[in-house]
Protein backbone atom coordinates (compact mmCIF):
# COMPACT_ATOMS: atom_id res chain seq x y z
CA UNK A 1 0.00 0.00 0.00
CA UNK A 2 1.13 3.55 -0.65
CA UNK A 3 1.80 6.18 1.51
CA UNK A 4 -1.72 8.20 2.60
CA UNK A 5 -0.98 12.29 2.74
CA UNK A 6 -2.43 12.45 5.92
CA UNK A 7 -2.56 16.01 7.91
CA UNK A 8 -0.49 14.98 11.27
CA UNK A 9 -2.36 15.41 14.73
CA UNK A 10 -2.49 13.65 18.15
CA UNK A 11 -2.52 9.54 17.95
CA UNK A 12 -3.89 7.76 21.17
CA UNK A 13 -3.15 4.22 21.46
CA UNK A 14 -5.22 2.38 23.84
CA UNK A 15 -3.94 -1.32 24.87
CA UNK A 16 0.33 -1.55 25.73
CA UNK A 17 0.65 -5.13 24.44
CA UNK A 18 2.26 -6.14 21.08
CA UNK A 19 -0.45 -4.46 18.66
CA UNK A 20 -0.47 -0.98 20.68
CA UNK A 21 3.32 -0.57 21.24
CA UNK A 22 3.92 -1.25 17.46
CA UNK A 23 1.07 1.14 16.44
CA UNK A 24 2.43 4.01 19.26
CA UNK A 25 5.98 3.30 17.72
CA UNK A 26 4.98 3.61 13.69
CA UNK A 27 2.84 6.63 14.63
CA UNK A 28 5.72 8.64 16.54
CA UNK A 29 7.79 7.82 13.14
CA UNK A 30 5.37 9.35 10.87
CA UNK A 31 5.48 12.54 12.79
CA UNK A 32 2.22 12.61 15.37
CA UNK A 33 1.96 13.25 19.05
CA UNK A 34 1.52 10.15 20.69
CA UNK A 35 0.31 8.97 23.66
CA UNK A 36 -0.18 4.79 24.76
CA UNK A 37 -2.52 4.75 27.37
CA UNK A 38 -3.02 1.10 29.00
CA UNK A 39 -5.88 0.98 32.39
CA UNK A 40 -3.37 -1.78 33.27
CA UNK A 41 0.46 -2.46 34.10
CA UNK A 42 2.19 -2.65 30.99
CA UNK A 43 5.06 -5.67 30.75
CA UNK A 44 8.83 -4.87 31.10
CA UNK A 45 9.23 -5.48 27.58
CA UNK A 46 6.91 -3.50 26.11
CA UNK A 47 7.39 -0.32 28.84
CA UNK A 48 11.46 -0.78 27.63
CA UNK A 49 10.54 -0.89 23.92
CA UNK A 50 8.58 2.43 24.61
CA UNK A 51 10.69 3.82 27.01
CA UNK A 52 14.13 3.16 24.16
CA UNK A 53 11.99 5.40 21.60
CA UNK A 54 10.62 8.03 23.36
CA UNK A 55 7.53 7.35 22.93
CA UNK A 56 4.93 8.97 25.88
CA UNK A 57 2.88 6.49 27.85
CA UNK A 58 0.53 5.95 30.85
CA UNK A 59 -0.37 3.17 32.51
CA UNK A 60 -2.51 2.05 35.50
CA UNK A 61 -5.54 4.03 34.47
CA UNK A 62 -6.86 6.63 31.44
CA UNK A 63 -6.22 10.50 30.91
CA UNK A 64 -9.69 10.66 29.85
CA UNK A 65 -10.36 14.13 29.17
CA UNK A 66 -6.74 13.83 27.05
CA UNK A 67 -7.56 11.08 25.53
CA UNK A 68 -10.81 12.61 23.77
CA UNK A 69 -8.73 15.44 22.34
CA UNK A 70 -7.47 12.73 20.00
CA UNK A 71 -7.48 13.13 16.35
CA UNK A 72 -7.78 9.47 16.09
CA UNK A 73 -7.66 6.50 18.12
CA UNK A 74 -5.84 3.07 17.86
CA UNK A 75 -7.45 0.35 19.67
CA UNK A 76 -6.16 -2.17 20.84
CA UNK A 77 -8.44 -6.11 19.87
CA UNK A 78 -9.27 -7.21 23.01
CA UNK A 79 -11.52 -3.56 23.84
CA UNK A 80 -14.14 -4.36 22.55
CA UNK A 81 -16.26 -1.20 20.84
CA UNK A 82 -18.68 -1.18 23.61
CA UNK A 83 -16.14 -0.17 26.20
CA UNK A 84 -17.07 2.76 27.75
CA UNK A 85 -14.18 5.21 26.75
CA UNK A 86 -14.47 3.32 23.01
CA UNK A 87 -18.44 4.92 22.98
CA UNK A 88 -17.71 8.10 24.17
CA UNK A 89 -14.78 8.50 21.64
CA UNK A 90 -16.77 7.75 18.95
CA UNK A 91 -19.84 10.01 19.91
CA UNK A 92 -17.45 12.85 19.48
CA UNK A 93 -16.51 11.70 16.58
CA UNK A 94 -13.22 10.49 16.90
CA UNK A 95 -12.27 8.01 14.39
CA UNK A 96 -11.20 4.44 16.32
CA UNK A 97 -9.41 2.09 14.05
CA UNK A 98 -7.08 -1.09 14.35
CA UNK A 99 -3.73 -1.58 14.41
CA UNK A 100 -3.65 -3.29 10.91
CA UNK A 101 -5.42 0.01 9.76
CA UNK A 102 -3.20 2.47 10.48
CA UNK A 103 -0.14 0.19 9.26
CA UNK A 104 -1.16 -0.20 6.11
CA UNK A 105 -0.98 3.27 5.22
CA UNK A 106 2.70 3.36 5.39
CA UNK A 107 3.72 -0.15 3.97
CA UNK A 108 4.79 -0.75 0.13
CA UNK A 109 3.99 -4.44 0.98
CA UNK A 110 1.67 -6.80 -0.53
CA UNK A 111 -0.73 -8.28 2.43
CA UNK A 112 -1.63 -11.55 2.40
CA UNK A 113 -4.18 -11.61 5.22
CA UNK A 114 -6.00 -14.82 6.61
CA UNK A 115 -9.40 -15.21 9.29
CA UNK A 116 -11.43 -17.62 9.94
CA UNK A 117 -12.90 -19.76 13.28
CA UNK A 118 -10.35 -22.20 13.11
CA UNK A 119 -7.09 -23.01 11.16
CA UNK A 120 -5.96 -19.58 10.49
CA UNK A 121 -2.21 -19.45 12.41
CA UNK A 122 -1.95 -23.01 10.74
CA UNK A 123 -2.43 -21.35 7.84
CA UNK A 124 -0.90 -18.19 8.17
CA UNK A 125 2.36 -20.38 9.47
CA UNK A 126 2.21 -22.74 6.83
CA UNK A 127 1.58 -19.89 3.98
CA UNK A 128 4.61 -18.02 5.30
CA UNK A 129 6.86 -21.24 5.08
CA UNK A 130 5.94 -21.42 1.62
CA UNK A 131 6.79 -17.55 0.45
CA UNK A 132 10.20 -17.74 2.93
CA UNK A 133 11.16 -20.72 1.45
CA UNK A 134 11.07 -19.31 -1.77
CA UNK A 135 13.02 -16.81 -0.74
CA UNK A 136 10.74 -14.12 -0.13
CA UNK A 137 11.36 -11.07 2.20
CA UNK A 138 7.76 -11.60 4.09
CA UNK A 139 6.46 -10.49 7.27
CA UNK A 140 4.95 -12.44 10.09
CA UNK A 141 2.35 -10.10 11.57
CA UNK A 142 -1.28 -9.85 12.59
CA UNK A 143 -1.65 -12.42 15.72
CA UNK A 144 1.17 -14.06 15.24
CA UNK A 145 4.93 -12.50 14.86
CA UNK A 146 5.34 -9.06 15.82
CA UNK A 147 3.20 -6.51 15.30
CA UNK A 148 2.73 -5.21 11.40
CA UNK A 149 3.07 -2.10 12.89
CA UNK A 150 6.45 -2.47 13.91
CA UNK A 151 7.53 -4.25 11.19
CA UNK A 152 6.52 -1.23 8.72
CA UNK A 153 8.05 1.18 11.57
CA UNK A 154 11.33 -0.88 11.56
CA UNK A 155 11.61 -1.39 7.38
CA UNK A 156 9.07 -2.83 6.35
CA UNK A 157 8.64 -6.07 3.73
CA UNK A 158 7.91 -7.07 0.00
CA UNK A 159 5.02 -9.06 1.73
CA UNK A 160 3.26 -9.95 4.70
CA UNK A 161 0.99 -12.70 5.78
CA UNK A 162 -1.14 -11.76 8.88
CA UNK A 163 -3.02 -13.60 10.58
CA UNK A 164 -6.64 -11.65 11.07
CA UNK A 165 -8.93 -11.84 14.15
CA UNK A 166 -12.38 -10.57 14.07
CA UNK A 167 -11.69 -7.90 16.49
CA UNK A 168 -9.45 -6.88 14.07
CA UNK A 169 -11.36 -6.58 10.93
CA UNK A 170 -13.89 -4.78 13.44
CA UNK A 171 -12.05 -1.69 13.09
CA UNK A 172 -10.37 -1.55 9.55
CA UNK A 173 -11.98 0.33 7.10
CA UNK A 174 -9.39 1.27 4.03
CA UNK A 175 -7.34 -1.42 4.25
CA UNK A 176 -7.56 -4.20 1.41
CA UNK A 177 -5.84 -7.63 1.18
CA UNK A 178 -3.84 -8.47 -1.79
CA UNK A 179 -4.94 -12.14 -1.10
CA UNK A 180 -7.78 -12.68 1.38
CA UNK A 181 -8.22 -16.00 3.12
CA UNK A 182 -11.05 -17.04 5.02
CA UNK A 183 -11.20 -20.13 5.83
CA UNK A 184 -14.29 -20.90 7.80
CA UNK A 185 -17.16 -19.48 10.32
CA UNK A 186 -18.10 -21.45 13.44
CA UNK A 187 -19.64 -20.04 16.73
CA UNK A 188 -17.00 -18.18 18.55
CA UNK A 189 -16.19 -15.06 20.31
CA UNK A 190 -20.00 -14.57 20.36
CA UNK A 191 -20.07 -13.01 23.93
CA UNK A 192 -18.31 -10.16 22.21
CA UNK A 193 -21.33 -9.63 18.75
CA UNK A 194 -24.59 -9.61 21.13
CA UNK A 195 -24.84 -13.60 21.31
CA UNK A 196 -25.18 -13.40 17.26
CA UNK A 197 -23.18 -15.64 14.94
CA UNK A 198 -24.28 -13.21 12.20
CA UNK A 199 -22.64 -10.29 13.77
CA UNK A 200 -19.62 -12.18 13.86
CA UNK A 201 -19.70 -13.90 10.79
CA UNK A 202 -20.16 -10.11 9.64
CA UNK A 203 -16.68 -9.04 11.07
CA UNK A 204 -15.01 -12.16 9.41
CA UNK A 205 -16.56 -11.08 5.63
CA UNK A 206 -14.95 -7.98 5.81
CA UNK A 207 -11.72 -9.56 5.04
CA UNK A 208 -12.59 -8.74 1.13
CA UNK A 209 -12.94 -5.13 1.70
CA UNK A 210 -12.01 -2.72 -0.54
CA UNK A 211 -10.45 -5.34 -3.44
CA UNK A 212 -10.28 -5.14 -7.10
CA UNK A 213 -10.30 -7.76 -9.54
CA UNK A 214 -6.21 -7.72 -9.22
CA UNK A 215 -6.81 -8.98 -5.82
CA UNK A 216 -7.97 -12.55 -4.95
CA UNK A 217 -10.89 -14.33 -2.36
CA UNK A 218 -9.96 -17.61 -1.56
CA UNK A 219 -12.58 -19.33 0.41
CA UNK A 220 -13.84 -22.58 1.38
CA UNK A 221 -16.58 -23.79 -0.56
CA UNK A 222 -18.69 -25.66 1.41
CA UNK A 223 -18.78 -23.80 4.65
CA UNK A 224 -22.74 -22.82 4.92
CA UNK A 225 -21.91 -19.85 7.31
CA UNK A 226 -19.80 -17.71 4.09
CA UNK A 227 -22.37 -19.31 1.21
CA UNK A 228 -25.25 -17.48 3.62
CA UNK A 229 -23.30 -14.68 4.07
CA UNK A 230 -21.92 -14.06 0.30
CA UNK A 231 -25.70 -14.29 -1.08
CA UNK A 232 -26.55 -10.26 -1.98
CA UNK A 233 -22.91 -9.65 -2.00
CA UNK A 234 -20.42 -10.07 -5.20
CA UNK A 235 -16.99 -10.12 -4.20
CA UNK A 236 -15.20 -7.44 -6.11
CA UNK A 237 -11.66 -10.00 -5.85
CA UNK A 238 -11.52 -12.29 -8.03
CA UNK A 239 -12.93 -15.78 -6.17
CA UNK A 240 -10.55 -19.07 -5.77
CA UNK A 241 -12.71 -21.58 -4.05
CA UNK A 242 -11.53 -24.97 -1.94
CA UNK A 243 -12.82 -28.17 -1.41
CA UNK A 244 -12.48 -32.22 -0.53
CA UNK A 245 -14.72 -32.77 -2.96
CA UNK A 246 -13.94 -33.89 -6.96
CA UNK A 247 -15.25 -30.37 -8.06
CA UNK A 248 -13.06 -28.93 -11.21
CA UNK A 249 -15.34 -25.52 -10.74
CA UNK A 250 -12.73 -25.02 -7.64
CA UNK A 251 -9.19 -23.42 -7.44
CA UNK A 252 -8.57 -26.72 -4.87
CA UNK A 253 -10.21 -29.76 -5.00
CA UNK A 254 -9.20 -33.41 -3.94
CA UNK A 255 -10.02 -36.41 -6.47
CA UNK A 256 -11.44 -39.86 -5.71
CA UNK A 257 -7.81 -41.22 -5.31
CA UNK A 258 -6.57 -38.63 -2.72
CA UNK A 259 -4.97 -36.39 -4.82
CA UNK A 260 -4.64 -32.57 -4.17
CA UNK A 261 -5.39 -30.76 -7.47
CA UNK A 262 -4.58 -26.88 -7.83
CA UNK A 263 -5.98 -24.58 -10.52
CA UNK A 264 -4.77 -20.60 -10.14
CA UNK A 265 -2.96 -18.24 -11.46
CA UNK A 266 -2.53 -19.97 -14.96
CA UNK A 267 -1.12 -22.77 -13.41
CA UNK A 268 -2.13 -26.56 -13.09
CA UNK A 269 -0.63 -28.85 -10.58
CA UNK A 270 -1.00 -31.69 -8.13
CA UNK A 271 0.02 -33.24 -5.26
CA UNK A 272 -0.46 -36.65 -3.44
CA UNK A 273 -2.53 -35.89 0.11
CA UNK A 274 -0.16 -38.33 1.58
CA UNK A 275 2.36 -36.21 1.08
CA UNK A 276 1.36 -33.23 2.95
CA UNK A 277 3.09 -32.57 6.21
CA UNK A 278 -0.29 -31.79 8.31
CA UNK A 279 -2.82 -34.70 8.23
CA UNK A 280 -6.89 -34.51 9.19
CA UNK A 281 -9.15 -33.13 6.81
CA UNK A 282 -9.08 -29.27 8.94
CA UNK A 283 -5.29 -29.58 7.38
CA UNK A 284 -6.09 -30.14 3.90
CA UNK A 285 -8.32 -27.53 4.02
CA UNK A 286 -5.13 -25.09 5.48
CA UNK A 287 -3.22 -26.77 2.71
CA UNK A 288 -4.91 -26.02 0.03
CA UNK A 289 -5.80 -22.09 0.87
CA UNK A 290 -1.87 -21.59 1.17
CA UNK A 291 -1.19 -23.53 -2.25
CA UNK A 292 -3.64 -21.17 -4.07
CA UNK A 293 -1.92 -18.36 -2.63
CA UNK A 294 1.38 -19.18 -2.68
CA UNK A 295 0.53 -19.86 -6.47
CA UNK A 296 -1.13 -16.21 -6.96
CA UNK A 297 1.97 -14.97 -5.17
CA UNK A 298 4.25 -16.76 -7.98
CA UNK A 299 5.95 -18.98 -6.33
CA UNK A 300 7.11 -21.80 -8.22
CA UNK A 301 5.79 -24.90 -8.49
CA UNK A 302 8.14 -27.74 -6.90
CA UNK A 303 8.84 -25.07 -4.38
CA UNK A 304 5.41 -25.40 -2.75
CA UNK A 305 5.50 -29.15 -3.12
CA UNK A 306 8.14 -29.22 -0.76
CA UNK A 307 7.33 -26.51 1.29
CA UNK A 308 3.87 -28.22 1.86
CA UNK A 309 5.91 -31.66 2.23
CA UNK A 310 7.99 -29.97 5.21
CA UNK A 311 5.91 -27.70 7.26
CA UNK A 312 6.10 -28.50 10.97
CA UNK A 313 2.53 -28.27 13.24
CA UNK A 314 2.17 -25.13 14.96
CA UNK A 315 2.69 -25.35 18.85
CA UNK A 316 -0.60 -26.11 21.11
CA UNK A 317 -2.60 -27.28 17.87
CA UNK A 318 -2.79 -31.15 17.58
CA UNK A 319 1.42 -31.04 19.31
CA UNK A 320 2.47 -34.68 19.83
CA UNK A 321 3.93 -33.78 23.80
CA UNK A 322 5.41 -37.77 24.41
CA UNK A 323 4.03 -41.17 24.50
CA UNK A 324 3.94 -43.12 27.97
CA UNK A 325 3.27 -46.23 28.88
CA UNK A 326 1.40 -46.99 25.95
CA UNK A 327 -0.61 -43.14 26.00
CA UNK A 328 -0.47 -40.83 23.57
CA UNK A 329 -0.69 -37.17 24.99
CA UNK A 330 -1.55 -34.35 22.69
CA UNK A 331 -1.48 -30.37 23.18
CA UNK A 332 -4.48 -29.23 20.90
CA UNK A 333 -4.40 -25.82 23.87
CA UNK A 334 -5.15 -23.95 20.27
CA UNK A 335 -8.82 -25.21 20.12
CA UNK A 336 -10.36 -22.16 21.88
CA UNK A 337 -13.98 -23.15 20.41
CA UNK A 338 -16.56 -25.72 19.89
CA UNK A 339 -15.71 -26.56 16.28
CA UNK A 340 -12.01 -26.58 16.66
CA UNK A 341 -12.46 -29.59 19.23
CA UNK A 342 -14.38 -31.24 16.50
CA UNK A 343 -12.07 -31.82 14.46
CA UNK A 344 -9.26 -32.31 16.90
CA UNK A 345 -11.71 -35.19 18.10
CA UNK A 346 -12.33 -36.04 14.30
CA UNK A 347 -8.68 -36.67 13.98
CA UNK A 348 -8.59 -39.77 17.05
CA UNK A 349 -7.77 -42.80 16.58
CA UNK A 350 -7.82 -44.25 20.01
CA UNK A 351 -10.29 -44.48 22.70
CA UNK A 352 -9.45 -40.63 24.05
CA UNK A 353 -9.62 -38.76 27.84
CA UNK A 354 -10.49 -35.36 27.28
CA UNK A 355 -9.29 -32.15 29.01
CA UNK A 356 -12.56 -29.31 27.97
CA UNK A 357 -13.12 -26.05 30.28
CA UNK A 358 -12.19 -22.73 30.77
CA UNK A 359 -13.78 -19.40 29.68
CA UNK A 360 -17.42 -20.28 28.20
CA UNK A 361 -17.70 -18.02 25.19
CA UNK A 362 -21.41 -19.19 24.58
CA UNK A 363 -20.69 -22.44 23.43
CA UNK A 364 -23.13 -24.65 21.91
CA UNK A 365 -21.46 -28.23 22.81
CA UNK A 366 -23.76 -30.18 20.56
CA UNK A 367 -21.54 -30.14 17.88
CA UNK A 368 -19.49 -32.46 19.65
CA UNK A 369 -21.58 -34.93 20.95
CA UNK A 370 -21.89 -38.12 18.57
CA UNK A 371 -17.94 -37.63 18.62
CA UNK A 372 -17.69 -37.59 22.53
CA UNK A 373 -19.78 -40.95 22.46
CA UNK A 374 -18.16 -42.54 19.95
CA UNK A 375 -14.34 -41.43 21.32
CA UNK A 376 -13.93 -40.50 24.63
CA UNK A 377 -13.90 -42.90 27.91
CA UNK A 378 -13.54 -39.81 30.34
CA UNK A 379 -13.72 -35.81 30.45
CA UNK A 380 -11.82 -33.56 32.84
CA UNK A 381 -13.32 -30.24 33.57
CA UNK A 382 -10.35 -27.77 33.91
CA UNK A 383 -12.07 -24.25 34.62
CA UNK A 384 -13.51 -22.38 37.76
CA UNK A 385 -16.51 -22.56 36.66
CA UNK A 386 -17.44 -26.35 35.14
CA UNK A 387 -21.34 -26.39 35.32
CA UNK A 388 -22.17 -26.18 32.04
CA UNK A 389 -20.10 -28.68 30.77
CA UNK A 390 -21.54 -31.13 33.82
CA UNK A 391 -24.90 -29.96 32.59
CA UNK A 392 -24.31 -31.30 29.26
CA UNK A 393 -22.08 -34.03 29.49
CA UNK A 394 -22.70 -35.91 32.88
CA UNK A 395 -24.39 -39.10 32.01
CA UNK A 396 -22.62 -39.16 28.25
CA UNK A 397 -19.51 -40.55 29.48
CA UNK A 398 -18.82 -42.97 32.23
CA UNK A 399 -16.65 -40.51 33.86
CA UNK A 400 -16.18 -36.60 33.96
CA UNK A 401 -14.15 -35.22 37.65
CA UNK A 402 -13.21 -31.52 38.13
CA UNK A 403 -9.43 -29.85 38.11
CA UNK A 404 -8.61 -26.67 38.98
CA UNK A 405 -5.15 -26.39 37.90
CA UNK A 406 -3.06 -28.13 35.02
CA UNK A 407 -1.42 -30.39 37.38
CA UNK A 408 -4.64 -32.27 38.81
CA UNK A 409 -5.96 -32.41 35.75
CA UNK A 410 -2.74 -34.09 34.37
CA UNK A 411 -1.98 -36.78 37.52
CA UNK A 412 -6.33 -37.19 36.66
CA UNK A 413 -5.51 -38.11 33.19
CA UNK A 414 -2.56 -40.21 33.95
CA UNK A 415 -5.11 -42.30 36.11
CA UNK A 416 -7.69 -42.59 33.89
CA UNK A 417 -5.65 -43.34 30.76
CA UNK A 418 -4.66 -46.60 29.89
CA UNK A 419 -2.16 -48.23 27.36
CA UNK A 420 -3.41 -47.56 23.69
CA UNK A 421 -5.24 -44.67 24.67
CA UNK A 422 -5.00 -40.85 23.85
CA UNK A 423 -5.25 -37.94 26.64
CA UNK A 424 -6.27 -34.97 24.80
CA UNK A 425 -6.30 -31.22 25.57
CA UNK A 426 -8.68 -29.79 23.45
CA UNK A 427 -10.81 -27.22 25.91
CA UNK A 428 -13.54 -25.76 23.80
CA UNK A 429 -12.74 -22.59 25.78
CA UNK A 430 -11.13 -19.54 26.36
CA UNK A 431 -8.25 -19.60 28.77
CA UNK A 432 -8.45 -16.71 30.65
CA UNK A 433 -10.42 -17.98 33.84
CA UNK A 434 -6.87 -19.87 34.97
CA UNK A 435 -4.29 -18.85 32.61
CA UNK A 436 -2.50 -16.17 30.92
CA UNK A 437 -3.19 -17.57 27.47
CA UNK A 438 -4.09 -20.26 25.35
CA UNK A 439 0.05 -20.64 24.92
CA UNK A 440 0.47 -20.52 28.57
CA UNK A 441 -2.09 -23.22 29.35
CA UNK A 442 -0.64 -25.71 26.88
CA UNK A 443 3.06 -24.90 27.74
CA UNK A 444 1.79 -25.85 31.51
CA UNK A 445 -0.07 -28.92 30.02
CA UNK A 446 3.22 -30.08 28.35
CA UNK A 447 5.24 -29.26 31.57
CA UNK A 448 3.30 -31.78 33.58
CA UNK A 449 2.84 -34.07 30.91
CA UNK A 450 6.51 -34.57 30.89
CA UNK A 451 7.32 -34.30 34.60
CA UNK A 452 5.06 -37.58 34.70
CA UNK A 453 7.00 -40.79 35.55
CA UNK A 454 6.24 -44.06 33.57
CA UNK A 455 6.03 -47.34 34.82
CA UNK A 456 9.95 -47.89 33.95
CA UNK A 457 11.15 -45.13 35.53
CA UNK A 458 13.35 -45.54 38.71
CA UNK A 459 12.53 -44.09 41.91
Amino acid sequence: MSNTNRQQGFIVVLGGGESGVGAAILAQKQGYDVLLSDNGIISDKYRTALEQRGVPFEQGGHSVERILTATEIIKSPGIPLTAPLIVEAMQRGIPVISEIEFAGRYSRGKMVCITGSNGKTTTTMLTHHILTDAGMDAGLAGNVGNSLALQVADGDHDVYVVELSSFQLDNMYDFKADVAILLNITPDHLDRYDHNIDNYAEAKMRVMRNQSSSDAFIYWADDPMILRHLEGKHPTGTVYRFTDRDDRSCAARLDQDDVMHINAGGLEWSMPAAELALRGKHNLYNSMSAAIAATLMGVEVQQIKHSLGTFRSVEHRLEPVRELDGVQWINDSKATNVNSTFYALGSMTRPTVLILGGKDKGNDYSEIADLVKEKVTAIVCLGVDNRKLHAFFDGMVATVVDADSMSCAVNLCHSLARPGMTVLLSPCCASFDLFKSYEDRGRQFKECVNALRGNNDKL
